[in-house]
């Protein structure tokens, strides 16, 4: 964290400031944001709290890729849809197709047929 310091002495010097670190064993980070997707793999995940702000540190390989406008409708969605609107996984999936995978939207949609 400190180059030249013990990470000993560190820890000791952050506890006395109120600051704690945790590692996080994550497999995969995903930023997304409006135009793309922000992937870190193989990611070390810190999470600091000082003073009751929490804050990510993150490293990892970055991969980064455009999003097309075309709504991500995971099977899980489609699973949720078909069981709440009591539909098809056609008319689920379409469903969602249409209301730009908003599940609320798709299952009304559905449900008001």
């Amino acid at each position: 964290m400190f180059p030249g310091m013990n990470p000993r002495d560190v820890q000791k010097a952050m506890k006395r400031l109120g600051i704690k670190q945790e590692e996080i064993d994550a497999e995969l980070v995903i930023i997304k944001t409006a135009d793309k997707d922000i992937l870190i793999r193989n990611p070390q995940v810190s999470k600091v709290n000082m003073g009751g702000q929490e804050t990510f540190q993150i490293a990892g390989e970055i991969e980064e890729s455009e999003r097309s406008g075309k709504a991500e409708i995971s099977d899980d969605d489609v699973a949720t849809v078909v069981e709440q609107a009591n539909c098809t996984r056609e008319e689920a999936l379409e469903a969602l197709e249409e209301s730009s995978g908003n599940l609320a939207e798709a299952i009304l949609k559905l449900q008001n047929k």
